[in-house]
């Protein structure tokens, strides 16, 4: 997959992850990074579940951006609840 291809993937995910999750978000790059790094976390909660390595490349460009969209999800609540209760200065 080429290398716009993985960040629209990834703009995509964190977007809508951002927006699920409420508060709005993080900017086109935040949300990139969100994405891309969720989709990470999706292609390797995929393969735990179904025992194989997820392929993005073979999967096509909706697969994709929904694996990416969990991760990017499960990122987000990770970062909010380790973060919960710190405040900002």
């Amino acid at each position: 997959m080429g290398i716009i291809v993985w960040i629209v993937i990834g703009l995509l995910a964190g977007w809508l992850a951002s927006m699920v999750m409420g508060r709005g978000g993080y900017g086109v790059v935040g949300d990139i990074i969100v994405g891309l790094i969720g989709a990470l976390i999706g292609g390797f909660i995929v393969g735990f579940f179904t025992g194989n390595n997820y392929d993005f490349s073979a999967s096509g460009f909706i697969p994709s951006v929904i694996v990416a969209f969990i991760g990017a999800v499960v990122l987000i609540f990770l970062a909010r609840t380790l973060t919960k209760g710190r405040t900002s200065l």
